[in-house]
């Protein structure tokens, strides 16, 4: 556990790897990158659900995005491409080195394919959990989403983060909730999401690394990820039964064997 400071900003982040008895050097392993969602999210979702197992392996990093978890918190520098330059001098200072494989959730999967744009050839590979996928109307869409006040606001809190939620103590659920209204309404979030451009089509058919998406049967966003994958020249798209955007949390077990199995496999590819 460290905090790293780059951009002016404070960033908590942890990282794991296998134990010294694994005998690969750690240049030679692969590095997984964690993308947490926003608001309600941290990177202890990751934590206590796939990130130990994959450090069986891989080397992982996780980090609080700006404003979130054990972060510092700035007035501004919300939008997606401030935190794609976060994730890019974040690796560099922590000395991390690709190819990379980016897993993002919710969020992070946007963060993910906008990093993976901007630097493909960092990237080896990306996998996308129920991703709120870039297109014309998402910014204004998710800031219309956070934004909302009163019963609406604690209703959708409800809806979406329920799994999360559930897994905490009512101390700390509070906390969560507090946190996350001052990050909604004492910074630029919603003003910097609402601005940020849409990742072109253009730039999807472009990507050549593999895509793993995994959506929930009945996500809120699963015609994004279906969207996505049909212009995505090397995607996988597979959609869980039973599972809704929460699906991190529904299919753990699932969603953390497919992640081993989707690096392993891109690992033992880029070694051929």
């Amino acid at each position: 556990m460290a905090d790293v400071v780059v951009r002016g900003v404070r960033f908590h982040v942890q990282q794991l790897g296998p134990p010294e008895r694994e005998k690969k050097a750690p240049e030679a392993r692969p590095t997984v990158i964690f993308l947490h969602g926003l608001v309600m999210d941290n990177l202890s979702s990751y934590y206590f659900t796939v990130a130990n197992r994959v450090a069986e392996f891989a080397e992982v990093l996780l980090y609080d995005l700006r404003g979130h978890g054990r972060s510092e918190r700035p007035r501004e520098g919300y939008g997606l491409g401030e935190m794609v330059a976060d994730l890019a001098d974040l690796l560099a200072s922590c000395g991390v080195k690709g190819p990379l494989h980016l897993v993002g959730n919710s969020f992070g999967g946007l963060l993910a394919l906008a990093f993976a744009i901007a630097h493909p050839e960092r990237v080896a590979g990306l996998v996308l959990i129920d991703a709120h996928v870039s297109n014309d109307r998402w910014g204004a869409e998710m800031a219309a989403t956070l934004g909302v006040q009163g019963q609406a606001r604690d209703e959708m809190i409800v809806k979406h983060f329920s799994n999360w939620l559930g897994r905490h103590s009512a101390r700390k659920r509070t906390r969560l909730a507090e946190r996350a209204e001052a990050l909604v309404y004492g910074t630029s979030l919603l003003a910097d999401l609402e601005t940020s451009p849409p990742i072109s089509e253009e730039a999807l058919a472009a990507l050549k690394a593999p895509v793993l998406c995994l959506y929930g049967e009945h996500s809120d966003v699963l015609e994004r990820g279906e969207w996505v994958a049909a212009r995505l020249p090397n995607v996988e798209l597979r959609v869980l039964p039973g599972c809704s955007h929460s699906v991190l949390w529904e299919a753990t077990t699932t969603v953390r064997d497919a992640i081993i199995e989707w690096v392993r496999r891109d690992t033992e590819r880029s070694d051929r």
